[in-house]
C-alpha cells in the first residue's frame, strides 16, 4: 500500500508520497467528452440525434440512425495551459500533445446481409476507439511561505513513532515519507522523548513545485443497434475503457535568508513519481424515440465500470543541502501495489429539434452521483478510503448544447457543456466549463470535419498538509485548447 498525509481529502495534491485513495476514484470517474469533430464541436450534445460513432460511448441508440456503412478517424492537438497563484506570487506552464483521438466503423444490415422483418427496418453493428480523457497537462506552484516548511509537517506526522521505528523502516509504514525524510534530516527528535520538530530556517523558505501528467484513458466500444419503425431506436454498448497515467512531481525549498544562525539549511527537494494503468469493462444502454420529423428524444445509462487489478508503482526521494555538513539524499524502495474500482453509475436524457434540412439544437443532461466510486482489493478492504470518498464527493449534473447549421455543402456548429463540480459542500470546485466551435464539408460519400474546443476549470491545490501544519491553497486555473480534424467515409 501507498502512503499519503493530507490534512483533508479535499487537497488536491500533496507533496509526500502518492496513494491509492478518494483521488484515484474521482481521477478515473471524472470524464469530459470525447469523440469526433462534429461531436465535439456540438458540445457533445448527441444523446437524442445520433448518426455518429461518437455515440458509442453516450447513447448508444445513436447507431440506430445509420442507413449505410460508415468510417471515419480522428486526430486532435491538445495544448494545456495552467496558471497557479500561490501566497501572492504567480506561477504558469504548459504542455502540448497530439494523438489519434477516435475512429469509428458501422456495418448495416446490407452490408451484413441480415433480413430484418416487419416493422424492424435496419440493424446495425458498430466497432470505435475513442479518448475519453486526455491527462497532458504541467503545473508550477511558487511563492513564499514564512509559516512553515514541509519539514514541519514530517514532524508532526512523526510524533509518537520511537527514532528506531523511523529509522529502520524500509519496507513498512514510514517508507514513503518518514524513514527518507528522517535520513535527508529534515526533522530531529525532542531528547528523550517521541515528539519531533522541523529543521526549518526560522525567516522562511521560497517554495516551488512543478507537476507533469500525461496519459489517457481511451475506450473501444463493440455497439448493436436496431431501428424500429423509424420511431424508435435501440442500442447498447460494450465498453472496455483502459487508462494510463503517469506523473512526476519536483518539490523544492529553499531558505529565504542569506545568513541563518540557527539552523545550516539551505534547500531540500522531493522527487515523486507514479504510474498507473488499468483495463475495465462496462455496458451502456440506449434508446431515441422520434415523435414527429422535427422533435426527438433520447436516455441512456450506463452502468458502473469495473477496473480490475489496476496496477500502480511508485517511488519517492528526498535530499537536502546544508552549510555545516555534505548534502544527502535518500531513496525509497519501488512500491507496487495492485487494486481495483468501480466507478459511478450514469444516466443521461436527452432532447433535440431538427428543423428540416436547415439546422438542429439539441441538449443534454447527465446525472453521476461520484460518492458511489468504491476502491478495492483482495487484501485490503479500503473502508477509510471509501469513507473519504462518500463524504467528500457527490451527485453531480452535466449539460451539454450543440447547433448545427446547413448551408449547401457546408456546416456550422457550436456548443456550450458545463460539468459539475464532484466536490460535496463547496470544499472544493473542479467544475468545467467548455466552448466550441467546428465547420463540416459534406460530399454524398466523404465529409470533414474540424473542430475547436476550450475547457476551463479551476481547482484548489494544498502543497502539504498534517493536522495543524499544511500549507495555503494554490488555486490553479487550468484551460485546455484542443483542435481536431476528422475525415469520412461513407460504404
Amino acid at each position: 500500500m501507498r502512503k499519503i498525509i493530507f490534512a483533508s481529502i479535499f487537497f488536491l495534491g500533496s507533496t509526500v508520497a502518492f496513494a491509492q485513495s478518494a483521488l484515484d476514484a474521482l481521477r478515473y470517474s471524472y470524464i469530459w467528452h470525447g469523440g469526433n469533430a462534429r461531436y465535439m464541436s456540438m458540445g457533445g450534445a448527441f444523446g437524442a440525434l445520433g448518426a455518429n460513432t461518437s455515440v458509442f460511448s453516450t447513447n448508444p441508440a445513436g447507431i440506430g440512425l445509420f442507413n449505410n456503412p460508415e468510417f471515419n478517424i480522428s486526430s486532435s492537438i491538445l495544448n494545456s495551459k495552467s496558471e497557479s497563484v500561490y501566497n501572492g506570487d504567480k506561477g504558469t506552464d504548459s504542455r502540448f500533445n497530439t494523438t489519434l483521438s477516435n475512429i469509428g466503423i458501422v456495418l448495416t444490415k446490407d452490408y451484413l446481409n441480415i433480413e430484418t422483418y416487419g416493422k424492424w427496418k435496419n440493424v446495425q453493428f458498430g466497432f470505435g476507439f475513442n479518448q475519453l480523457k486526455n491527462f497532458n497537462r504541467s503545473i508550477h506552484i511558487t511563492g513564499n511561505n514564512t509559516s512553515n516548511s514541509i519539514a514541519d509537517m514530517y514532524a508532526e506526522l512523526a510524533n509518537g513513532a520511537s527514532v528506531q521505528e523511523i529509522e529502520d523502516d524500509t519496507y513498512g509504514e514510514y517508507t514513503y515519507d518518514l524513514n527518507p525524510a528522517w535520513w535527508s534530516y529534515l526533522f530531529n527528535n525532542i531528547e528523550n522523548t517521541n515528539q519531533y520538530y522541523g529543521n526549518t530556517p526560522p525567516g522562511g523558505v521560497f517554495q516551488n513545485k512543478f507537476i507533469e501528467s500525461w496519459g489517457s484513458m481511451n475506450e473501444v466500444s463493440l455497439t448493436f443497434g436496431a431501428n424500429y419503425d423509424n420511431k424508435l431506436y435501440l442500442g447498447a454498448t460494450i465498453g472496455i475503457p483502459y487508462y494510463n497515467y503517469q506523473e512526476r512531481s519536483i518539490y523544492t525549498e529553499n531558505a529565504l535568508q542569506t545568513v541563518i544562525p540557527s539552523s545550516s539549511f539551505r534547500s531540500l527537494d522531493i522527487e515523486d513519481r507514479l504510474d498507473s494503468k488499468g483495463t475495465g469493462f462496462n455496458f451502456k444502454f440506449g434508446a431515441i424515440y422520434r415523435a414527429n420529423d422535427w422533435l426527438r428524444f433520447g436516455l441512456a445509462i450506463h452502468t458502473p465500470t469495473y477496473f480490475a487489478q489496476i496496477q500502480d508503482e511508485w517511488d519517492i526521494s528526498i535530499g537536502s543541502t546544508w552549510d555545516s555538513y555534505s548534502d544527502t539524499t535518500a531513496y525509497s524502495p519501488v512500491g507496487f501495489y495492485e487494486y481495483n474500482l468501480t466507478s459511478p453509475f450514469k444516466t443521461l436524457a436527452s432532447i433535440a429539434f431538427v428543423i428540416k434540412n436547415y439546422g438542429l439544437i439539441s441538449a443534454d443532461f447527465e446525472v453521476i452521483d461520484y460518492s458511489t466510486a468504491k476502491l478495492q482489493a483482495p487484501d485490503y478492504n479500503f473502508a477509510s478510503e471509501n469513507d473519504d470518498v462518500r463524504m467528500t464527493y457527490t451527485a453531480a449534473g452535466n449539460i451539454k448544447l450543440g447547433t448545427e447549421w446547413r448551408v449547401k455543402n457546408f456546416s456550422f456548429r457550436g456548443g456550450f457543456s458545463y460539468y459539475g463540480s464532484p466536490y460535496k459542500n463547496n470544499i472544493n470546485d473542479a467544475s468545467a466549463t467548455s466552448y466550441s466551435l467546428g465547420i463540416g464539408y459534406k460530399e454524398r460519400n466523404f465529409y470533414f470535419d474540424v473542430a475547436w474546443v476550450t475547457t476551463n476549470q479551476s481547482e484548489d491545490y494544498y502543497l502539504y498538509g498534517y493536522n495543524n501544519v499544511y500549507a495555503n491553497k494554490a488555486v490553479n486555473s487550468l484551460n485546455n485548447s484542443n483542435f481536431l480534424i476528422t475525415y469520412g467515409y461513407r460504404f
